[in-house]
């Protein structure tokens, strides 16, 4: 009879073909080649800790052809081994397959990013016909928007860029879908199988650290509109939120005042409007939307020659098929002094074969993001190298003390900083790394190393005026110990550009755990980055999975009071 196992940490070497995989497999597992029935991919990864033997690193799920008595004695040799247990139901269930109107108004969703539009998903698939408003423009005119901006071909738009428009802050950039935290096994393949859906590549599905790249998420963000509309819900762009209309006794939301004057009523809305919509977080706060300033980081990007870092992470396997471009991950952690904070920098956001891009979202503002496409075939690597920003770091910064938006004052002083280091067109200031440790301007370019692959454009100079002097010596500290760990990290030719300060939403939108909802506004449901619930693609529509369902749960709750919460589970 078969049955189904999961098998992790089975390694090959990098050249290896299936019959290597299955005779690996029943070495492993002292199986007869006979009791293998078949297998499936659901993880590879690369070991690359000895650069002369690095090996590939696959969890399998098998079926193996084995009667009772053969699998009770098989997984009685492998009692207490991790790496072999039976696979896990990974299967996505929605809380409700048919929710129902209830005669009031349809569920709003503001923000078209991953989590906006996964919240939509999974409230159109609940069949509740969500409306979906976004500020900017559709992804396609939005593009135009913003590659011609950077090509210097069209002037800024603040309401059509890198930050705002149709799939979020997350279309222009390297698409990366993995998270630093643990989530549930049943909601990232729910959300991995909904972007193969929609047109991702189906490898996002198995690569341990899978990304999608800027131009296929243009494809992947349209693909989820459609089937959000062919679900029965709505799709409006150009549809900028100006106000909540609230009840004046209980504060909960009765409707939504739009910049273009129009109203909508609504007594559910999933409020996923993003990191940067800074207007956005002042309507809010003016209006008593409970918040809370709350730690993000700041710092500049580093550009090297990608096959610089390809050749320190692979060694003379770089160039191989299997392994593309190389990544890094780096943390220092500087030694604390007595009265001051602890400092870290590391690197954020890593881009290999990418490019160093602006993603203002305000005029007279410069801030850097990195972009990838799905090749990463571009010749530099970037990654943000950013130094951690506390609670305590803001008093001076806010209106008044506790001053939820004193983070957005802070980050908005030092873009105005770098816009006017870098001419104030909106070209970025950069210096080469040894001038930055040196501490002298950088005045020319040099023919070692990277090409600047910044848009609009840089000016070389001095970054000292672009940061807090406590941000700048940490960088200055931290990247000897990177040169330690990647030789040629600080060589000639390599670049810092600036600033990088959108890396995280600077506060939190507080909302009860149980409900997800504003703890002093019903019916509105803070989630993802902007509401500093998430960070990253995948961690931002899995939120949006879990508000969609504490949505459900409430509609289905008023339609059966008194139900028991495992009523709402969809039994398929």
């Amino acid at each position: 009879m078969g049955c189904v196992l999961r098998l992790s940490e089975l390694k090959l070497p990098l050249d290896h073909g299936s019959a290597d995989m299955e005779a690996a497999i029943c070495r492993r597992l002292n199986l007869l080649p006979e009791a293998l029935g078949s297998y499936r991919l659901v993880k590879r990864s690369v070991d690359a800790r000895r650069r002369d033997a690095i090996s590939l690193v696959y969890s399998l799920d098998l079926e193996l052809q084995l009667d009772p008595g053969q699998l009770r004695r098989l997984l009685r040799r492998f009692e207490g081994d991790p790496h072999l247990r039976p696979a896990p139901d990974s299967r996505y269930r929605l809380v409700a397959r048919s929710v129902g109107p209830l005669g009031g108004p349809r569920p709003v969703v503001v923000g078209a990013g991953p989590c906006g539009y996964f919240a939509a998903l999974l409230l159109a698939q609940m069949g509740l016909n969500p409306l979906l408003l976004e500020r900017g423009k559709a992804v396609k005119e939005r593009s135009a928007d913003t590659f011609g901006f950077w090509r210097n071909q069209s002037p800024f738009n603040p309401e059509s860029n890198a930050q705002f428009g149709e799939g979020g802050a997350g279309t222009f950039s390297d698409g990366k879908l993995y998270s630093q935290v643990s989530e549930s096994e049943a909601l990232i393949r729910k959300v991995l199988e909904e972007l193969v859906a929609a047109g991702a590549n189906p490898e996002i599905l198995s690569l341990h650290r899978p990304h999608i790249g800027t131009f296929k998420l243009a494809t992947v963000v349209r693909g989820l509109r459609r089937r959000i509309e062919a679900l029965g819900g709505e799709v409006r762009f150009g549809a900028r939120l100006e106000q909540l209309e609230l009840d004046p006794h209980s504060r909960a939301v009765r409707g939504l005042h739009l910049a273009d004057g129009s109203w909508i009523a609504a007594d559910q809305v999933v409020l996923a409007i993003g990191h940067s919509a800074r207007d956005t977080f002042a309507m809010l706060r003016q209006q008593g939307v409970a918040m809370e300033s709350k730690p993000f980081a700041v710092g500049l990007r580093i550009e090297h020659p990608q096959p610089m870092i390809d050749q320190a992470r692979w060694g003379a396997a770089a160039g191989h098929p299997l392994l593309g471009a190389a990544e890094y991950k780096l943390v220092h952690h500087c030694a604390k002094t007595a009265g001051t904070i602890a400092r870290s920098a590391w690197s954020f956001c890593m881009c290999p074969g990418g490019l160093v891009v602006g993603a203002s979202s305000e005029p007279g503002g410069v801030v850097t993001n990195g972009m990838s496409q799905h090749s990463r075939n571009e010749r530099n690597a970037n990654s943000a190298l950013v130094v951690n920003v506390e609670r305590q770091d803001l008093d001076s910064w806010g209106s008044e003390p506790g001053d939820p938006l004193a983070g957005v004052a802070f980050q908005r002083h030092w873009e105005r900083c770098a816009f006017l280091a870098g001419g104030s067109d909106y070209r970025a200031p950069a210096q080469w790394v040894d001038d930055f440790l040196a501490g002298r301007a950088s005045q020319s370019t040099t023919e070692a190393g990277v090409k600047p692959s910044y848009q609009p454009g840089i000016r070389l100079g001095s970054l000292d005026s672009c940061l807090p002097n406590w941000v700048l010596e940490t960088l200055r500290q931290a990247l000897p110990a990177f040169e330690r760990r990647i030789p040629g990290f600080c060589g000639e030719g390599v670049l810092l550009t600036g600033v990088e300060t959108r890396t995280s939403s600077p506060l939190r939108i507080q909302r009860d755990q149980i409900h997800l909802e504003s703890l002093n506004t019903p019916g509105l449901h803070p989630a993802g980055e902007g509401g500093g619930h998430a960070g990253g693609i995948l961690s931002a529509a899995i939120d949006g999975i879990r508000v969609a369902e504490a949505l459900a749960l409430k509609r289905l709750h008023l339609q059966h009071p008194g139900a028991p919460s495992e009523f709402a589970c969809d039994p398929a």
